[in-house]
């Protein structure tokens, strides 16, 4: 069996002796075309010039002409890329980081989008502290029509190095895609995204990138993650695919974590998704979805098999059966 390093994507140093951007601005796209203009215009409007920013879209084999969207948008700014098949979004996003010429990577899912000041901000961070390897920024979840849905808690109330840095990482996903930068030297260190993991790839890379670096945190919102059922997430929600892959990465990321602590940090991070997957069994019933609340409640036990998680799984499933049985009795 291949060890895990030897399954992720070699990141090659650039060792061409051109001159180097900053900044480079990698957007994996899938099939998304219709959200992937607003995100182009949102790296525009804040981009310098191509020798300051590089900006491609890497397309993994889409059917809806995101090529078309980059030239209407964009005209020659952008590089387009394309698979020449579809290779699945770990493969593409290696494709990405291994196209990447700048100091600083951002990886800008094609559905998502960056506010007025995201580069400058995080530009600010990776100078300030040469030590980090990441820097990212308090975010906004949007919906298709870019509205807003929630903004988290701020981390920190100002700028600077991540307090707790690995441990508050790894306890929850606190870091949406469109909100981090790093620097390639550390993706050229660490290797890219797992494959092992079709959701939760991208938690699991940031906890393996703050066990090797400081992180910087910005508490602007300067970013948005777009929710909808057609995201990544989305179709892996309803069967509980996707916590899963947490669970999964929970398990890969354990090794990373200060042994003294691990053990406490990965029960905390299983007792939250437990509670998330309870959740989602909750909604899932009252909605009459019965194959998929048994999925969530599967995964919860699957996540922690703690007498509160038993207990509270064995009330959705008792109301649900209550509420059935009513039914048939009616």
């Amino acid at each position: 069996m291949s060890r895990p390093l030897e399954q992720r994507a070699q990141i090659a140093p650039v060792t061409d002796g051109l001159p180097r951007p900053t900044w480079s601005v990698m957007i994996p796209t899938y099939n998304c075309a219709r959200l992937l203009g607003e995100t182009l215009q949102s790296v525009l409007d804040q981009a310098p010039g191509p020798g300051e920013m590089q900006i491609e879209v890497v397309d993994d084999g889409s059917s809806d002409d995101p090529e078309a969207v980059v030239r209407a948008v964009a005209g020659d700014r952008v590089v387009f890329h394309r698979q020449p098949q579809n290779v699945g979004h770990i493969r593409n996003f290696a494709t990405c980081l291994n196209r990447a010429r700048g100091r600083y990577v951002h990886l800008l899912h094609g559905d998502d989008r960056v506010e007025r000041g995201f580069y400058a901000a995080l530009q600010a961070g990776f100078e300030a502290a040469p030590e980090v390897g990441a820097a990212f920024c308090r975010h906004r979840f949007i919906n298709v029509q870019s509205r807003e849905i929630s903004i988290p808690e701020p981390e920190q109330p100002s700028p600077g190095v991540l307090a707790g840095g690995v441990e508050r990482l790894a306890e929850e996903q606190r870091i949406m895609t469109p909100s981090i930068a790093v620097r390639r030297e550390a993706y050229e260190k660490l290797g890219g995204f797992d494959p092992r993991l079709a959701c939760s790839e991208d938690w699991e890379m940031w906890v393996r990138i703050a066990a090797h670096y400081p992180v910087w945190y910005e508490p602007s919102v300067l970013a948005g993650y777009r929710m909808h059922q057609e995201s990544n997430t989305g179709r892996h929600y309803r069967m509980a695919e996707e916590l899963g892959y947490t669970r999964r990465a929970i398990e890969i990321f354990a090794d990373y974590l200060p042994p003294q602590k691990a053990r406490a940090i990965v029960r905390r991070a299983r007792l939250t998704y437990a509670d998330t997957a309870l959740n989602n069994a909750r909604q899932l019933a009252r909605s009459g979805d019965l194959r998929g609340m048994q999925a969530h409640l599967m995964e919860a036990i699957k996540m922690s098999s703690s007498p509160t998680v038993l207990r509270r799984a064995a009330k959705i499933a008792f109301t649900l059966n209550l509420n059935a049985g009513s039914a048939d009795a009616a």
